[in-house]
């Protein structure tokens, strides 16, 4: 059975490294490195360090080697309550990616169950992802489902 358990201060840039591996597979292309990669970084530092922060961090270390083969990131919101969300906590999984060599072993699979097992124990009852369509597999066996909800999306200068 694969282990997958609660991402420690010492995976920080094995993380990060596979945020870029996610990102390539999203963008089709190399990732940049740069800045981004030491803010995100420094935030899951912080995230990490405090285990009611609302930030979920789950990894399946390599099974030959010291570092991560898999891992899934997700976080927690607060939203107004409503009809089908009534106590307005709502999940987002905004980064799951597996190092190319440790692909099509579950290793995803078993991050994401750890990651959904603790949005239950918090009470969320809505999770929502965008799925790559290498992943739509993986997340509609989970239980996720395309929804008719469009997305718009805004970026605001920042000062």
């Amino acid at each position: 059975m694969i282990e997958a358990r609660r991402a420690r201060a010492e995976d920080v840039e094995e993380v990060m490294r596979l945020r870029t591996v996610m990102l390539s597979s999203t963008t089709g292309g190399e990732v940049a490195t740069g800045s981004w990669m030491d803010n995100g970084a420094a935030v899951l530092h912080r995230q990490l360090s405090h285990p009611d922060d609302p930030l979920g961090v789950f990894v399946v270390d390599r099974p030959d080697e010291a570092g991560l083969a898999s891992c899934a990131v997700g976080s927690i919101d607060q939203r107004l309550p409503n009809p089908t969300n009534p106590t307005g906590l709502r999940g987002y999984v905004y980064n799951v990616a597996t190092d190319p060599a440790y692909r099509r072993r579950g290793f995803s699979r078993a991050c994401m169950t750890a990651l959904l097992e603790w949005y239950a124990k918090r009470g969320v009852g809505v999770v929502d992802l965008r799925a790559s369509p290498e992943g739509e597999p993986l997340y509609t066996g989970l239980g996720f489902t395309r929804t008719k909800e469009p997305t718009m999306r805004a970026f605001i200068p920042v000062s």
